[in-house]
C-alpha cells in the first residue's frame, strides 16, 4: 500500500504541473484582454477630447455670428459649422438660466419643456459649459456627448462583460479538464489496487484449500474464508471504478441493511447503531457491490467522526418520487464552508487519510447510480447528516 501511496503522490504532482501551465496561459490571456480594455479606454478619451474641440469650434462660430457689431465679418464658415452639427446635443441659456435655444435633442425631449429642462440638468453634469460673450449679456452653451460618444461609452462595459464571460468559460473548461484528469487518475489507481490485491488473494485461496485438505479446525478455516471473501469484494469494487458497472433491479432497503449489519457486527460495542425505514421494499437499478461500498464508506466516515464512541443512525425515507438514505452521527461535525470540499479528491481531515472515500462515494452515487449526495446538515460538536437520494423507477 505504501508503494500505491507514493504512486498516487507522483501522479498528483503531474496533474498539478499541468494545471500550473494552464493557469499561466489563462493569466497571460487575461493580461492581453486587460491591455485591450485599457487601450479602448484611452481611445474613448481621445474621441471625447476631439468632441470638446468640435464644440469649441462650434462656440467660436456661434460667437462670430452673434457679434452683430462686426458687419463686415465673414460668417460663411461659421454658418456651415453650425448647420453641419447634427450629432451633438446643445442647449443655449442666458446668464439668468433661461433657455434661449437648443438643437439635436431627441424629438420626444424637444417637444416637452419639462424634459428639455431635465436634459439641461444632465448636460450640466457632463461637460463644462462654453461661455459666449454677448452685448445683451453672456450666454452659456451646454453640450453633451454625440451619438458616437454615447455608443462608445458602453463599449468598455461590453469588453468587461466579454472578459468576464471569457474568464468563466476558461474556468469551466479548466475545472472540467481537471476533473477529467483526476477521474482518470482515480480509475487508474483503483484498477492498479485491484490488480495488486488479486495476486496475494489468489495465493490465500490456495492456502485455504490446503488447510481444508489437512483437516484444520473448521471454525478457523471458515473465518479465514470470510476475510478472503471480503478481500475479493474489495478487489471487485476497485476493478469497477472507471468502467460502466452492471446494474440490476434490487431492493435498496435490503441491500442497505446488509451493509449496515456487516459493519455493526464488526464495530466497537461503544457505538449505538440504529436502522430505520418507512418501507420494506423499494426496487432500484443498482450495482450491489458499489452500493454496499457507498453505505460502508458513509458509515465508516461516521465511525471516524465519533472516534469509535457515539451514535450512528441510518434512515431510509420513501417518498412519491424519490428514495432518500440518511446517515447521521453524533461526531465532531463539519464546518459549513467545507460541505462541498469534503467530496474533493485528496481532501481529508485525518492525518493519514488519502481523501478518497467520500470522493469515490460521490462518483458511485452520481455517475453510476444517477443519484445525488450531499451534507444535509451539520453542527460543530453535535454531528452530521449525509443524504443520498435516488429517483424512483417509473
Amino acid at each position: 500500500m505504501r508503494i500505491l501511496f507514493h504512486q498516487f503522490k507522483f501522479f498528483m504532482s503531474i496533474v498539478k504541473r499541468s494545471l500550473y501551465t494552464r493557469w499561466f496561459i489563462l493569466l497571460f490571456s487575461l493580461g492581453i484582454l486587460i491591455l485591450i480594455l485599457w487601450n479602448t479606454y484611452l481611445l474613448f478619451q481621445t474621441f471625447k477630447h476631439e468632441e470638446r474641440m468640435k464644440m469649441e469650434i462650434w462656440a467660436e462660430a456661434n460667437q462670430k455670428i452673434s457679434d452683430v457689431s462686426d458687419l463686415d465679418a465673414d460668417i460663411e464658415l461659421p454658418s456651415n459649422i453650425l448647420i453641419k452639427n447634427t450629432t451633438i446635443p446643445v442647449i443655449l441659456i442666458t446668464n439668468t438660466d433661461s433657455i434661449r435655444g437648443f438643437s439635436n435633442l431627441p424629438k420626444e425631449v424637444a417637444e416637452d419643456t419639462v424634459l428639455v429642462r431635465k436634459m439641461l440638468f444632465d448636460l450640466k453634469k457632463q461637460n463644462t459649459p462654453i461661455e459666449i460673450k454677448h452685448p445683451d449679456g453672456n450666454q452659456y452653451v451646454y453640450y453633451g456627448n454625440s451619438s458616437l460618444i454615447t455608443k462608445l461609452k458602453y463599449y468598455p462595459l461590453a469588453l468587461v462583460a466579454i472578459l468576464a464571460l471569457f474568464g468563466l468559460l476558461v474556468y469551466s473548461y479548466f475545472r472540467a479538464s481537471r476533473m477529467s484528469s483526476e477521474n482518470k487518475l482515480w480509475a487508474g489507481m483503483a484498477k492498479e489496487t485491484a490488480h495488486q490485491i488479486g495476486t496475494p488473494l489468489s495465493s490465500l485461496l490456495g492456502w485455504i484449500e490446503i488447510m481444508k485438505l489437512d483437516d484444520m479446525d473448521e471454525t478457523i478455516v471458515t473465518e479465514i474464508q470470510k476475510d478472503v471473501d471480503r478481500l475479493q469484494t474489495i478487489a471487485d469494487r476497485f476493478s469497477k471504478i472507471g468502467s460502466a458497472p452492471d446494474l440490476e433491479i434490487l431492493n435498496v432497503v435490503e441491500e442497505t441493511k446488509k451493509s449496515f449489519d456487516y459493519l455493526q457486527s464488526r464495530s466497537s460495542k461503544l457505538i449505538d447503531f440504529e436502522f430505520e425505514s418507512n418501507t420494506d421494499i423499494v426496487n432500484l437499478l443498482l450495482n450491489p457491490t458499489l452500493h454496499s461500498w457507498t453505505i460502508e464508506n458513509l458509515i465508516k466516515n461516521a465511525i471516524d467522526a465519533i472516534k469509535g464512541k457515539g451514535r450512528i443512525k441510518v434512515t431510509i425515507k420513501n417518498t412519491d418520487k424519490h428514495l432518500q438514505i440518511l446517515v447521521s452521527d453524533t461526531g465532531k461535525g463539519v464546518p459549513k464552508n467545507q460541505f462541498r470540499k469534503i467530496f474533493e479528491p485528496g481532501y481529508s481531515t485525518k492525518k493519514r487519510g488519502w481523501g478518497l472515500g467520500l470522493s469515490l462515494t460521490q462518483r458511485i452515487v452520481e455517475k453510476y447510480h444517477k443519484g445525488s449526495i450531499k451534507v444535509l446538515k451539520s453542527e460543530i460538536g453535535k454531528g452530521t447528516v449525509f443524504s443520498v437520494q435516488y429517483r424512483k423507477m417509473d
